[in-house]
């Protein structure tokens, strides 16, 4: 076994580790800005984000409903007769706008001018040196002045006996499959594995979920997650909750999974086992040991309210940092440290908004506290709850499963949190992020002129809910 050679050693005003949704821009502007920069990527440029996350899954997703809307179109007097689901082109589809992002984002790296794009594998080997294990062969030493840390995190395996005995999925290689599976079985009951499920289920598996907690989406408020729980189990999803799984095993054919749900024994038999209990952070294997930063108990890189580590000029964006590991939360990391350093600015990541979005049908779109959350901080709070049944544009659409619910302050009347879970809860959150953004309260919302009919007209009538 031969000694891999040095090939060269080059230093850069700027380097980031990682070509996501944090590391691309940020790379971009860095050397737009004038500043000699390296971005590393091990895998594929556009992270997680374009390539086995929100790009591919939300396509997906989109087929999916596809077939739903087909399936119920003659509740509105459209007669379609026999759905065929051709998962092959669906599959095919999702590659391409995969593959036109991905190359996008890669052109606007190779044409910025002062950014060299390198593919390998990123190691710390002093404060501010790196060793690159190039995937085309050899080593390189690379030195910068500031570096970037935005290697993102991949899925979390449980200890669960005999899991490292199956060809589980995760959610980066269910996006691989040529075929639907007969019965998938989703450990994890939140955000990813319930949009999974759903999609999976539309295109004809059977789909059995398993969640550890008391239910579903266990952060959220109860009847959120009641809800949505009722939505899955009309189309046929079963759910579990309270589960402790036992033991899996293989015989060849099939998929064996024992567990407990609550105090009763269950033994199912599964054609794919999908992992989607949660994230880890991509930090094991950077040698972080040898430039000083510091990782909490989870691995994920400590950083302060302006992303820089311990270490001066050594800042971490995205998911690796922990937090809220949303893409629009890197990409919002990204302004703020080159809006702080390029611009001179004094932005922090301290009480900034984070909103976010599910995307199962209906989507849940969520900003600011939760009820739950009111409670446990002792507010002096009311809520505004309207049923989706009652929302006139969803009655017109056919789309009336789910709730609209707000959380406001009794005394101030702002908007505290929002949770819509409702067809487009997504954009019907964001009006209500706006007016939260813009110190707008409820008395205000609740006799605005909205556009007649629109969901976010029903507004109006979510706040008439509050006496006052």
């Amino acid at each position: 076994m031969t000694t891999k050679q040095i090939l060269s050693m080059k230093h850069y005003d700027a380097i980031i580790i990682g070509a996501g949704q944090a590391g691309t821009p940020l790379a971009k502007k860095l050397a737009e800005a004038g500043k000699k920069t390296a971005v590393i990527e091990k895998r594929l440029v556009g992270g997680t984000c374009i390539n086995d996350g929100c790009t591919p899954t939300k396509a997906m997703v989109a087929s999916a409903r596809a077939v739903y809307q087909a399936k119920k179109a003659a509740e509105l007097g459209v007669e379609i007769g026999t759905v065929k689901i051709n998962f092959k082109k669906i599959k095919q589809r999702k590659d391409d706008i995969v593959k036109q992002f991905r190359e996008s984002s890669e052109k606007g790296i190779n044409n910025t001018k002062d950014l060299e794009l390198i593919f390998g594998t990123a190691k710390f080997s002093g404060k501010k040196e790196l060793i690159i294990a190039l995937n085309d062969g050899g080593e390189e030493k690379i030195t910068a002045d500031l570096i970037f840390i935005n290697t993102g995190a991949n899925t979390a395996i449980p200890d669960i006996e005999g899991l490292d005995e199956i060809e589980y999925l995760t959610s980066t290689t269910i996006l691989d499959l040529e075929t639907i599976p007969e019965h998938l079985v989703v450990i994890g009951g939140n955000y990813i594995g319930l949009e999974f499920g759903q999609m999976f289920n539309r295109f004809g598996s059977k789909v059995t979920i398993l969640e550890k907690s008391s239910s579903i989406l266990a952060k959220e408020d109860q009847d959120i997650s009641s809800a949505l729980s009722e939505i899955l189990s009309d189309e046929k999803i079963k759910l579990f909750t309270d589960v402790k799984i036992n033991s899996i095993k293989n015989d060849k054919k099939h998929i064996q999974i024992s567990f407990e749900s609550g105090k009763t024994k269950k033994n199912i038999t599964a054609s794919h086992v999908l992992i989607a209990v949660g994230r880890t952070p991509q930090t094991a294997d950077l040698g972080l040991e040898n430039c000083g930063v510091k990782l909490d108990d989870k691995g994920h890189v400590l950083v302060n309210e302006k992303l820089e580590t311990n270490i001066k000029g050594i800042y971490a964006l995205g998911d690796v940092k922990g937090g809220p590991a949303f893409t629009h939360i890197a990409y919002n990391d990204y302004t703020i440290v080159y809006r702080n350093l390029v611009e001179g600015t004094n932005y922090s990541i301290h009480d900034r908004p984070v909103p976010y979005c599910m995307f199962t049908d209906p989507q849940l779109g969520r900003i600011g506290i939760s009820e739950k959350e009111a409670k446990e901080k002792k507010l002096n709070y009311k809520v505004a709850v309207l049923p989706m049944a009652y929302v006139a544009r969803g009655i017109e659409t056919n789309e009336t499963l789910g709730l609209m619910k707000a959380v406001v302050d009794a005394d101030t009347k702002k908007i505290l949190g929002a949770a819509i879970l409702a067809s487009e809860g997504g954009e019907i959150m964001s009006v209500l992020q706006m007016a939260m953004e813009g110190d707008i309260t409820y008395d205000r919302i609740r006799y605005c002129v909205f556009a007649h009919p629109t969901y976010s007209e029903s507004l109006n009538n979510l706040f008439m809910k509050i006496d006052n």
